[in-house]
């Protein structure tokens, strides 16, 4: 993993930006593409296994630890380094926060 972006999530992570700076919409539209069809359209989960978002499950991990999941993979789930930007990741985790009833 490149030293300067893992530094910038971590600044970025510990100064709570991420929310603050990110861009809904954009996530919104990446999880849409990447991330409904398993974990459903609204966060409820589609697949098996897949986090419940809109239950709030693994959301109170750090955007940090949910961006590494996003680029290493877990489980079924793939690794999507070099699919998306570190921008992108940290915009659907800004997203997946607002899923939460």
């Amino acid at each position: 993993m490149r030293i300067a972006a893992t530094l910038a999530l971590l600044i970025a992570a510990l100064a709570g930006l991420p929310a603050a700076g990110a861009d809904l919409a954009r996530g919104g539209q990446v999880y849409a593409l990447h991330c409904a069809v398993c974990h459903g359209p609204s966060g409820q989960g589609g697949v098996p296994g897949a986090p419940k978002f809109n239950r709030g499950e693994r959301l109170m991990q750090s955007d940090l630890a949910l961006a590494e999941s996003v680029r290493r993979g877990r489980n079924i789930m793939p690794a999507f380094a070099g699919v998306l930007r570190d921008r992108e990741i940290l915009d659907v985790i800004a997203y997946l926060r607002t899923l939460q009833r």
